[in-house]
């Protein structure tokens, strides 16, 4: 029966069942789908919930539960193995006094039944003459049983009783008990075998059940014994002893109340001495991490009660000496960077000034350098181009001490990404002439909103794409924009020397250079990167890079659709389809094909997807290597204000 289904469980008729493994139980494709299923799934798993919460975060109940089942476990087997004990105990004590008592009443009746016949006397009633077997019999078990007092019963059963008669055998014929016993019932068939068919005295547990009688009692566990013997014609007969055990079962469960009970007031007293055990321990713990939060929120000066002299007042008065070096630490870091932004933030102003002059004195030199020699010409055209970049970094310094200083603000309003990525590319185009690159761009056929400061969204892209220009060595820049869920993104994708492993989070560091020996042929400043993270971070948004050696790098900005809107995800991947790691997984899902999926060469230029590998597609987890927003609320800022700093930073 079982070889019939053994090899087909678990198939259906076109192959093998898939057995879906996610969360809410073992269910089959398709099932899952089903929403009466997640209904009830849901409905299951919301009770729940707080409970599973509460155990994983309360170390104390953790303990006290483990503590209790613990000693339940020791309760019961400790409770099994001492009634296993007694139990036994008992009854080979019973057992002890039964056959010896029954050896007795087997020897009495024997030694009736051998005895010579008499005719007067006062034993009259036992003498065989005058008397048929019968008579002799009831006679025997009424007396057997009179010395009992109740503590047995005797049964006297003809030879087969129960089974087919022997041939030839004549013998008691029915049967006889005390106290109402009924004897074929009380006297088990394999008992009553035994002694039929061998010698000696058997035994074994039955019950002992009554007749009707004056009142029909419930049946008792008994202790049967019974033996072969003779009556006083010579003829066989059976003889048993019936002990009952009630004495004994009342006992064995008046110990087992008193194990329960007991063991039920031990566990719960191991429980209550776990509890306030765990207390004293998990109480300091429970200060120190409520402490803990409340310095990572900037409130410095708390400090944890100790008192004594134990390892937990030890834990509190190195956790407040740690908290107290961490305090002086923080207040001199911050007194240290609070000088250093004003340092940057007072000579980017002082600087202005000489600089204004300097410029003047340069345009002028510049001016009349056709009068001049090739040398001193050559002098002032390098003077004006490094008073330009001078004037750049100084710009870029000031914008790095607002956001150092936290004065930063945002101008958000709803803007089309596509009208700031078409000003960029224009902006760029020079360049890329120059450098020999077409700038692609792909997801511009519907429009991408989102509320944003044009001004800063546009700077993190001319950043992004002349920076792809410039080490793209020549090759195609795509520009992808996507739009999905909450999230807008913009990707910059280049095929020039790449990013090395590590590189990609330390690229946004002020004045990092992959390689430091590149000259800046576009005379930038190394703070643009830098500058584009903060930007990201003050919209809410992530910017985020990928690279690999030589095979390009791609930047991505992620913004929300609107102001201070948490980011779930991008709705474009960091990591783009033809990078080395997608090409080799689409080749080896391919495997087998003839189709040829090698890009054809286009004169040295990297292939460019045909189309948005995301459209449409729906927002993706958090990325993990995503920079969060640091949540700056928008700020708008007055005309005249913004005036002031745009000619502050010489625009």
């Amino acid at each position: 029966m079982q070889s019939g289904t053994s090899g087909t469980a678990g198939r259906g008729p076109r192959g093998p069942r898939r057995w879906n493994l996610r969360p809410g139980g073992l269910l089959r494709d398709g099932a899952a789908s089903s929403p009466v299923l997640r209904l009830c799934v849901r409905l299951v798993r919301r009770p729940l919930l707080p409970a599973v919460r509460l155990w994983r975060r309360n170390i104390q109940l953790r303990v006290v539960a483990a503590t209790l089942l613990i000693s339940l476990a020791v309760v019961l087997a400790l409770g099994f193995v001492v009634i296993a004990q007694v139990s036994k105990g008992l009854l080979d004590a019973k057992e002890e006094a039964a056959q010896s008592q029954a050896a007795g009443g087997f020897a009495v009746a024997q030694e009736k039944a051998n005895a010579p016949a008499t005719v007067d006397g006062p034993d009259a009633t036992d003498n065989k003459v005058g008397r048929d077997a019968s008579t002799w019999m009831n006679s025997l078990v009424k007396q057997l049983a009179s010395g009992g007092q109740t503590a047995f019963e005797v049964v006297a059963l003809g030879a087969g009783t129960g089974e087919q008669a022997l041939p030839g055998v004549q013998g008691v014929k029915g049967a006889r008990a005390s106290g109402n016993v009924d004897p074929t019932a009380s006297v088990p068939l394999g008992l009553r075998r035994a002694v039929n068919h061998a010698t000696g005295a058997f035994k074994t547990f039955s019950e002992i059940r009554y007749t009707s009688g004056d009142g029909k009692k419930e049946p008792e566990p008994a202790l049967v014994i019974g033996k072969r013997l003779s009556d006083i014609n010579g003829d066989p007969y059976d003889l048993y002893y019936l002990f009952p055990l009630t004495q004994e079962e009342e006992s064995l469960n008046l110990i087992k109340v008193t194990i329960v009970t007991a063991g039920l007031f031990v566990v719960v007293l191991l429980c209550g001495i776990a509890w306030l055990v765990v207390r004293q321990v998990v109480t300091p713990v429970r200060m120190a991490a409520g402490i803990a939060e409340r310095l990572s929120a900037g409130r410095l000066q708390e400090r944890m009660k100790v008192t004594g002299e134990d390892d937990i007042a030890r834990l509190g008065e190195a956790f407040n000496k740690m908290a107290q070096n961490l305090q002086n630490k923080i207040q001199q870091l911050e007194e240290l960077s609070r000088m250093q932004r004003r340092f940057v933030s007072d000579v980017s102003h002082e600087l202005r000034t000489p600089l204004t002059t300097v410029r003047m004195a340069a345009d002028v030199i510049h001016d009349a350098r056709v009068d001049f020699d090739p040398i001193t010409a050559r002098s002032a055209e390098l003077l004006a181009g490094q008073l330009d970049r001078f004037e750049s970094l100084l710009a870029d310094l000031l914008e790095i001490s607002r956001f150092d200083a936290g004065a930063a603000a945002l101008e958000a309003e709803p803007i089309d990404l596509r009208d700031v990525v078409r000003r960029v590319i224009d902006g760029a185009e020079p360049l890329a002439e120059h450098k020999g690159t077409r700038i692609r761009v792909l997801g511009d056929t519907q429009p991408v909103i989102a509320e944003a400061d044009a001004r800063r969204v546009e700077r993190v892209l001319r950043n992004l794409v002349v920076n792809a220009v410039e080490h793209g060595e020549g090759r195609d820049v795509v520009v992808r924009l996507a739009s999905a869920g909450g999230a807008v993104a913009v990707a910059v994708r280049d095929y020039g020397v790449g990013l090395k492993p590590g590189e990609a989070t330390r690229v946004f560091n002020r004045f990092w250079r992959a390689d430091p020996a590149r000259a800046r042929t576009t005379g930038g400043t190394g703070l643009g990167l830098s500058i584009a993270v903060e930007d990201a971070r003050l919209h809410g948004g992530w910017l985020q890079a990928w690279g690999e050696p030589g095979g390009g790098s791609q930047f991505r900005l992620t913004l929300p659709r609107t102001a201070d809107e948490p980011l779930r995800g991008s709705p474009i991947p960091l990591e783009p389809e033809d990078s080395r790691a997608n090409r080799a997984r689409a080749a080896a899902d391919a495997a087998g094909s003839t189709a040829d999926r090698t890009p054809a060469d286009n004169g040295g230029r990297s292939p460019i997807p045909p189309r948005s590998p995301v459209a449409g597609a729906m927002p993706v987890p958090a990325d993990p290597t995503a920079l969060p927003g640091n949540g700056a609320r928008v700020v708008s800022r007055p005309a005249e204000q913004a005036q002031q700093e745009d000619r502050a930073d010489g625009r």
